[in-house]
């Protein structure tokens, strides 16, 4: 889930064909964003909170108002032949990269919907996309256990971690923090771990246990000093990225009914 910077309203992936933003404090639906034709699976929100950027399974990205609810353009994901699983923007808002199922990723002009070069990609279906702070990487996470790493102009790989064996890399993100050049990934091994941005390693750098099930999202704080991962364990965990511990746990709520999942 992303949440809005400033304001008391998040935006999170639906497992219904819209998006909607709801109200934190309340917990309820604010707006619904409709349009796409099957789950909305990733959400980015721009820089200066006025557009929503969603990717669905039904292979197409879409750009939206945040105050209208309305479809801004029409982003048909032309080039992606299958799911769309992941989207980001580029921290200027004037680039869209997006994952998908059909093993590519792309990058596309956010203000003509239009694809920029040629796609890059994985062996396996792309899990997660990530811009760098600077805009000048992408991270991109796959089913096929690596993690690669590409120059946005020229548009090449420059990095690649070395398979983590037999379990899939679920999420990818990098580390806020300018001049710190660190990811951490998600993966169904039930691990959290860190890599460096250095093309010459491609092992990781420190690695969290504690979570019982696949780790499926994982974020930096904004001073980089703290990780927090969701697993299908049913837990949230806030991980101690200086000290390298485990400084929360959090059971997940059923928000249908209110109970805890222990």
């Amino acid at each position: 889930m992303e949440l809005r910077t400033g304001m008391d309203r998040s935006v999170p992936e639906s497992g219904f064909a819209d998006v909607r933003i709801w109200d934190v404090e309340t917990g309820e639906p604010v707006r619904a964003f409709r349009g796409h034709t099957a789950p909305v699976v990733s959400v980015a929100l721009s820089s200066d909170g006025r557009h929503i950027v969603s990717g669905s399974f039904d292979g197409t990205l879409r750009k939206w108002d945040m105050d209208t609810g309305d479809s801004v353009g029409e982003f048909l994901g032309v080039g992606h032949t299958d799911l769309v699983t992941s989207v980001a923007l580029l921290p200027d808002d004037k680039r869209i990269v997006s994952g998908s199922e059909d093993c590519s990723v792309r990058i596309w002009d956010a203000e003509t919907g239009k694809p920029v070069g040629k796609p890059l990609g994985h062996k396996m279906t792309v899990s997660s996309v990530a811009f760098s702070p600077d805009g000048e990487c992408i991270v991109s996470s796959s089913f096929d256990r690596t993690i690669r790493i590409w120059n946005v102009e020229p548009r090449k790989l420059i990095g690649e971690s070395r398979s983590i064996g037999a379990e899939a890399i679920n999420f990818v993100a990098f580390s806020p923090v300018p001049g710190r050049k660190r990811i951490v990934s998600g993966s169904d091994d039930n691990l959290v771990r860190i890599w460096n941005v250095d093309p010459e390693t491609d092992e990781p750098v420190e690695l969290f246990q504690g979570h019982r099930g696949p780790v499926l999202s994982v974020k930096f704080s904004p001073d980089g000093k703290r990780i927090v991962s969701g697993s299908s364990d049913g837990t949230v965990r806030i991980w101690d990225a200086v000290r390298l511990e485990t400084t929360s746990i959090t059971n997940a709520v059923d928000t249908t009914n209110g109970e805890r999942h222990d």
